[in-house]
């Protein structure tokens, strides 16, 4: 079984934990924005996507090559300043059709957040949104920056790739649920 690794991103963060994971499992990585970024050539693939104003960068994507890759186990890595959980789920939920998210095994890998690289749109949107928080911790992370970039943070994706490549099954269908990032269903 062959895979491949397809990220979207906008400011580095996905680009080097796509490039970290790619090192780490083999696989070859190719930006979305690149011609040859074809998923229909794989078995499996793993889908790497920044989340900006709470979106996946990734969902355009998704949704033009939707027919190649939805019967396909996924591994998504999503890369924001949010930790796992109800919130950065419902963002996923929010990009992606639910039958994919419904199959995918989900890793949040904690990103980069550079205040001087934004354009002043949004650093506008990540003030008002600071401002709605009720978290005083990611309201600060939201008006100054953070930098969560951790190479560890992939090991369960070589893990889930390793698996999957030693069976016939999906990595879902190996990895045992505690364990497991994946998003609710919505």
């Amino acid at each position: 079984m062959n895979g491949a690794i397809f990220f979207s991103g906008q400011y580095g963060s996905t680009a080097q934990y796509a490039d970290w994971i790619g090192e780490a499992t083999g696989l070859p990585v190719f930006d979305v924005k690149d011609a040859n970024a074809d998923p229909s050539k794989y078995d499996f693939l793993i889908l790497g996507s920044s989340v900006i104003v709470y979106k996946l960068t990734i969902r355009k994507w998704v949704k033009r090559n939707l027919a190649s890759i939805e019967n396909k186990p996924i591994i998504l890595f999503t890369v924001s300043g949010a930790s796992s959980g109800p919130k950065l789920d419902g963002w996923i939920a929010d990009s992606l059709p639910e039958s994919l998210v419904s199959q995918m095994e989900h890793v949040a890998l904690r990103g980069r957040l550079n205040l001087k690289d934004l354009s002043w749109w949004l650093r506008l949107v990540l003030i008002i949104g600071a401002w709605k928080n009720d978290d005083p911790k990611a309201r600060k992370e939201e008006m100054e920056g953070f930098d969560f970039m951790d190479k560890s943070g992939i090991e369960p994706i070589p893990k889930l790739v390793q698996q999957f490549q030693s069976s016939k099954t999906s990595p879902s269908q190996q990895v045992d649920p505690a364990q497991s990032q994946r998003p609710a269903a919505v």
